[in-house]
């Protein structure tokens, strides 16, 4: 028989145990855990997505250019005038890019230059800028560059389509255009990374010409 001064016990009515603090800060503990996991896992992919975007960005953009290369007639860095009409009858390759203010673009340039084989091979590389003379002029001297740059106002970057190819939309990215014997446009290559290994040109040249 029940004691009516016995006084009540819940978990007795109940059949179940009362939680504990103790109970209770561990189950605190292991939402704790799950949110920590939860937000690193979605800063993960956040992360794999950023890297793989500036991944796929930082790829070449090759193709087969087609058509007749756009004539220009450009000042070089030696005060003298270029016209790609000089260059009839010889393939040539533009090399357009940010210019001075862009060192991997005069590294590459230089490497371009120290390589003999484009001469044996009768290609001529024209590097084309955006920057004032002086400028480029001070960068080329940096380096040891002798080949002349052409000054470019924009125009002729715009008719090759190559104006904001590279960070900045006013200005050309890291690219190659071949031009044919024949005057005409054959390949074209765009490289964000800033770099294009010589032996690297040369063989997309020669699978072009």
């Amino acid at each position: 028989m029940k004691d009516p001064d016995e006084t009540p016990n819940p978990s007795k009515e109940t059949g179940r145990a009362r939680p504990t603090s103790s109970s209770s800060g561990t189950a605190a503990i292991r939402k704790t855990r799950v949110f920590r996991l939860v937000a690193w896992s979605v800063g993960l992919v956040a992360v794999v997505g950023i890297v793989a975007a500036a991944m796929l960005s930082a790829q070449p953009k090759v193709s087969a250019a087609s058509g007749l290369a756009p004539a220009f007639t450009l000042p070089n860095t030696s005060g003298k005038t270029v016209s790609l009409a000089d260059f009839a009858g010889k393939p040539v390759i533009l090399y357009f890019s940010e210019g001075a203010g862009c060192s991997s673009c005069i590294v590459q340039m230089k490497a371009l230059e120290a390589d003999p084989q484009f001469a044996k091979e009768g290609l001529t590389i024209l590097p084309i800028v955006m920057d004032p003379p002086d400028f480029i002029r001070s960068a080329m001297t940096s380096v040891g560059i002798s080949t002349p740059f052409l000054i470019d106002d924009g125009k002729v970057s715009k008719a090759y389509g190559v104006l904001g190819t590279g960070m900045h939309a006013d200005l050309p990215g890291h690219g190659f255009v071949l031009i044919n014997a024949a005057g005409d446009k054959v390949w074209q290559g765009n490289y964000p990374s800033m770099w294009l290994a010589p032996a690297d040109l040369l063989a997309e040249v020669n699978k072009h010409l």
